[in-house]
C-alpha cells in the first residue's frame, strides 16, 4: 500500500504468472527424481497416472474462476492518477517470497509421492505451473482485445500476495495498453531496440 491517498496497485497477470515458473520447474525437478525410483506401482503406471495427472491439473488451474476474473475485468474503473504502479519484478518477488513454503511443501511432498507412484507428484506441480501460464495468458488475450491492462490493489491481495479473484478484491483498475513494465499476459516488455 502506498502512502497518503496512493494506492499500491499489482498487475493481475503477473500475480497470475508469479508462480508459473516455480511450480513447473519444481513439478519437472520432481519428477526426473521421482523416475529414478522404482515405487509400489512401478515406473511405467507412475509415468501414466503422472501424464494424466498433469492434463487434468492444466485444465483444472487454467480454467479456475474464470468467471471471477471476467466479471472483475467486466466492471474495471480507470486507474486514477494517485494510483502507484508496481514493478512486474517487485510483484514475482513478493508473491514467490510470500509462496515459499508452500513451494517447498510441495516439492518434498512430490518427492515424497515418488515411492508410491513415481513422476505423478512432480507432473501434477509441473501441470499446475502449466495451468498459471495458460491463465495468465487468456488474461493477456482479454487485455489486448480490451486495450486495456488489469490491475488489482495490493491491498486486496492475500496476505501471501495471492489470490487477485479472492473474496477480498472488490474490484479492478485499468490503465492504457503500455502503463508498466509488463506486456500483456504479464511476461516481460520488450523494449524496442535502439537504432
Amino acid at each position: 500500500m502506498a502512502r497518503g491517498g496512493q494506492v499500491g496497485l499489482a498487475r493481475v497477470a503477473v500475480v497470475v504468472r508469479a508462480g508459473a515458473a516455480p511450480l513447473w520447474w519444481l513439478g519437472v525437478f520432481a519428477a526426473g527424481i521421482g523416475v529414478l525410483v522404482p515405487g509400489l506401482t512401478g515406473r511405467r503406471i507412475g509415468v501414466m497416472a503422472g501424464a494424466a495427472l498433469f492434463i487434468v491439473a492444466t485444465a483444472v488451474v487454467a480454467w479456475a474462476r474464470r468467471r471471477r476474473y471476467t466479471a472483475l475485468a467486466g466492471s474495471a474503473a480507470r486507474a486514477g492518477k494517485h494510483d502507484v504502479l508496481q514493478d512486474r519484478g517487485v510483484t514475482v518477488r513478493n508473491w514467490r517470497r510470500g509462496h515459499r513454503w508452500w513451494l517447498l511443501l510441495a516439492f518434498l511432498a512430490a518427492l515424497g509421492s515418488a515411492f508410491a507412484v513415481p513422476a505423478a507428484g512432480g507432473l501434477l506441480l509441473a501441470g499446475s505451473g502449466a495451468g498459471l501460464w495458460l491463465k495468465s495468458a487468456w488474461i493477456g488475450r482479454r487485455e489486448q482485445s480490451g486495450e486495456a491492462l488489469l490491475w488489482v490493489r495490493v491491498d486486496w491481495l492475500a496476505g501471501n500476495t495471492g489470490r487477485p479473484a479472492g473474496k477480498a478484491v472488490k474490484g479492478y483498475r485499468s490503465t492504457g495498453i503500455a502503463a508498466g513494465d509488463a506486456a500483456p499476459g504479464g511476461a516481460r516488455r520488450k523494449t524496442a531496440a535502439v537504432v
